[in-house]
């Protein structure tokens, strides 16, 4: 499987909500051959989980201590966050990091822990999945270094540059999370640089949506990627026979951290 890469994905909760530990084990990961070490982004989750930590400053402190895998959050739901300051944000951690940022989109969902209704937050799938339109649109246009002019049915930014650009060019990978049989967001990805499969059960349905994303891809974005996120242990060759190209190790909340270090002393997919 040498054109798959893989990645430790942790969420952020419990004993994994200490940034000093999560610092650490990027540090072990990269240490180990992992490709990446990316983050779950969430306010709350479901009891009898209690604590959660920041993605992004733990992100930035990652990138501070290594030197070679990707990072990012997977994903973040960009209708919680004022795409002019996350443009900011991600043009920062992708100096920071010497362009190593990968930015994971989805729409979030309140049914995990209310994040949404508890925080007074758009709670509407339609009305979510027009401000993550219209976030992209604007995090895209701010990253080429261009005057940005947006006038949009949620969002406006008046005539603002964001500099500096990120290392990376035309700007920061963006993945977008879909899940089986939903095809708006694939849409969605075809117009960027990967998509997310979630709640995938078997390789079949991998396959079926990179058949239906692989027309509508723009070939001039390359390369694109396909990250699937499955249970160390899992059987990964269907899924690369499908086309995925990122394993991500799969951790449920409120995993122990000597349960994470196992996996990474195991290694990634060989």
């Amino acid at each position: 499987m040498d054109t798959l890469r893989s990645a430790i994905w942790l969420p952020l909760f419990d004993e994994l909500a200490d940034p000093a530990t999560l610092v650490r084990l990027a540090a072990e990961a990269e240490e180990a051959g992992w490709h990446g070490v990316f983050v779950w982004d969430h306010l709350f989750w479901r009891a009898p989980i209690r604590q959660a930590a920041d993605p992004w400053v733990v992100l930035s402190a990652m990138a501070a201590v290594t030197t070679g895998v990707r990072l990012g959050p997977m994903v973040t739901p960009l209708a919680r966050r004022r795409p002019a300051k996350l443009a900011r944000e991600t043009a920062t951690l992708d100096q920071l990091s010497g362009g190593r940022l990968t930015l994971g989109v989805g729409l979030g969902s309140d049914r995990f822990g209310g994040e949404w209704s508890r925080t007074g937050e758009q709670v509407d799938d339609r009305t979510r999945a027009q401000m993550l339109d219209e976030s992209l649109e604007i995090l895209v246009a701010a990253w080429s270094g261009e005057t940005v002019s947006h006038r949009g049915t949620h969002y406006i930014v008046d005539g603002a540059t964001f500099l500096p650009r990120p290392v990376q060019r035309p700007g920061v990978p963006v993945w977008v999370a879909a899940f089986p049989g939903s095809r708006r967001p694939l849409r969605r990805a075809a117009r960027h640089d990967g998509f997310f499969p979630v709640n995938l059960t078997h390789a079949d349905q991998l396959a079926e949506m990179v058949a239906f994303i692989d027309p509508l891809r723009d070939p001039a974005r390359e390369p694109y990627d396909v990250a699937i996120a499955l249970p160390a242990g899992t059987d990964l060759a269907p899924y690369v026979t499908a086309g995925a190209t990122w394993w991500v190790a799969e951790l449920e909340p409120g995993v122990p951290v000597d349960t994470v270090r196992g996996v990474i002393r195991d290694g990634p997919a060989r």
